[in-house]
């Protein structure tokens, strides 16, 4: 199925509740045929008549289209965040002689758009060291659910002279936007599956 034609209730697919991985996640929102996902079907939508539809409230209460928005209870988009990431999407650099796992930051932003499609973030601070040598950012990530909201930040640091793509601050800010994101949960089994 295209994915222009998702409607919000597939975020609350029961099914995608006990997946013990985001793949599946991600593989069924793009595949899924099901007729409760689909635009065809023996009505047309009302969102795609001329003639607006009148329904009485018994009508409108089967409706599989949420009416409240695409948000969740906090409780359940951190059950989704803390999933183990696909190995698939894992990415390993060198850093100091030790091989460092991490999730890129853009698959980390499609992630969190997949769980928490009402997130946001924001730089905080950006500090330049005394020396010139290095910068840290400050990067804080809103999730905002249907019950409360919540914030994590966390800092990156990047050094001046640092070779690669992209400038120093740059590269700060992806790894404090991948690290707030660590706080809620994503992909931070990374941090520690060598102990476990």
């Amino acid at each position: 199925m295209p994915a222009a034609v998702l409607k919000n209730s597939s975020l609350r697919n029961p099914l995608l509740s006990g997946t013990t991985s985001l793949s599946f996640s991600l593989k069924y929102l793009l595949q899924s045929s099901s007729s409760s996902h689909s635009l065809s079907s023996s009505k047309s939508h009302p969102a795609f008549t001329s003639q607006p539809e009148t329904h009485t409230k018994e009508e409108n209460d089967d409706d599989p289209v949420p009416t409240s928005g695409i948000s969740r209870p906090l409780s359940e988009i951190l059950k989704e965040l803390n999933k183990k990431v696909p190995d698939s999407v894992i990415r390993h650099r060198i850093d100091d002689g030790f091989t460092i796992k991490y999730v890129p930051w853009h698959i980390v932003n499609r992630i969190m758009n997949l769980h928490a499609p009402e997130w946001s973030g924001e730089i905080r601070n950006i500090t330049y060291s005394a020396d010139g040598k290095s910068v840290s950012v400050v990067y804080r990530v809103t999730i905002y659910g249907t019950d409360a909201e919540i914030y994590r930040e966390s800092t990156g640091t990047a050094s001046m002279d640092e070779p690669g793509y992209g400038d120093p601050v740059q590269k700060a800010e992806a790894m404090a936007f991948r690290r707030a994101c660590a706080r809620f949960g994503l992909g931070l089994h990374l941090y520690h599956e060598d102990i476990l």
